[in-house]
């Protein structure tokens, strides 16, 4: 577990703000929502392009801090989940450009 994530365990533990992984996940559906009403008004629904709202920070931190708590309730290292992640689809992106310069050269013989 990081830092980031033991710290917010320790502030859940400290105000008492642990959930269940269901009423987690209710919540982090619901910050979604708001995270896209923001969006929605801040583009007027999508006729302005879009610019990043002043709430946006505070919405996609609430976001992030109840994808922690989900994490830390469930058991999941989040630090370690996302760097496997990350190092797949570096890796998968790394051989899908391999397979288009391959493609390419076999192109150049006709």
């Amino acid at each position: 577990m990081n830092d980031l994530q033991a710290a917010v365990a320790a502030a859940a533990d400290s105000a008492g703000a642990h959930s269940s992984a269901p009423t987690l996940l209710v919540q982090l559906v619901s910050a979604v929502g708001r995270l896209a009403a923001v969006t929605d008004k801040a583009t007027e629904a999508g006729r302005r392009p879009f610019r990043v709202p002043y709430e946006w920070n505070d919405q996609l931190s609430e976001l992030a801090w109840l994808v922690y708590l989900l994490a830390d309730q469930t058991g999941v290292d989040l630090d370690a989940a996302i760097r496997r992640i990350a190092g797949r689809i570096a890796s998968d992106a790394a051989a899908e450009r391999a397979r288009q310069a391959a493609n390419r050269g076999d192109d150049a013989w006709f």
